[in-house]
């Protein structure tokens, strides 16, 4: 049986949309990153375990999950090598997460959030499925092929683009813009924003990773 794991870390959070995001489904490992833990207060969430340097957790915060008898704490010194969200990604998969949500990796630093998609690809080398997501994304990575469905979809938007290199081969079936072995090398935007021609599509390729970013527009 999958063990779903939610991972928040401390990027900028959308408080509604994480807490409707949070109910939605249940979590087997809740597990948060230093400045997450503002984010899982507000949330009415407690961890299971607290991952990081804590340099950017308020010190209350810090104080008041202390108390909480059964939290794993995962502490590193601040002169370190990981992010804490790299970190924090280890944990989850040591404790035998197959299903990894993330959340509070975008918005903020954007070197920070161009490495948490980065570090994706650990997950996808552990053969762990890893999401990064926020209102109006949801990004993983695929290696050869995936098939997507019309009503799973995060938004009607579907991009791609080469993770390492180029992505070599690329067949699209089922979108509204389709292609037939194709090679995206990176720097092209080629294949950002399609959309599904009916209820599914699938991509096929032979060489390389893709990122993918299933995403929507923000409605007023």
């Amino acid at each position: 049986m999958m063990k779903n794991c939610l991972l928040i870390t401390g990027g900028n959070l959308d408080l509604d949309f994480a807490g409707a995001f949070c109910k939605s489904q249940s979590f087997d490992l809740t597990i948060v990153a230093d400045g997450g833990l503002k984010a899982a207060k507000a949330l009415g969430i407690c961890p299971d375990v607290i991952v990081g340097d804590l340099d950017t957790a308020d010190p209350s915060l810090i104080e008041e999950f202390r108390k909480v008898p059964y939290i794993l704490w995962d502490i590193h010194p601040p002169e370190k090598n990981e992010t804490d969200t790299e970190l924090a990604l280890r944990r989850a998969m040591s404790m035998g997460a197959d299903r990894i949500q993330i959340l509070g990796a975008t918005g903020g630093r954007f070197d920070h959030m161009l490495a948490n998609v980065f570090l994706l690809y650990g997950c996808l080398q552990k053969g762990v499925e890893a999401y990064i997501l926020d209102r109006q994304n949801r990004i993983f990575l695929i290696e050869d092929t995936y098939t997507f469905y019309r009503d799973k979809l995060w938004g009607k938007y579907i991009s791609f683009l080469p993770l390492l290199g180029e992505i070599r081969g690329i067949t699209l079936e089922g979108f509204c813009y389709p292609l037939k072995d194709y090679d995206l090398e990176a720097g092209s935007s080629r294949c950002i924003s399609n959309e599904l021609a009916g209820d599914k599509g699938t991509i096929y390729f032979r060489e390389g990773i893709a990122i993918c970013v299933e995403s929507r527009d923000l409605t007023t």
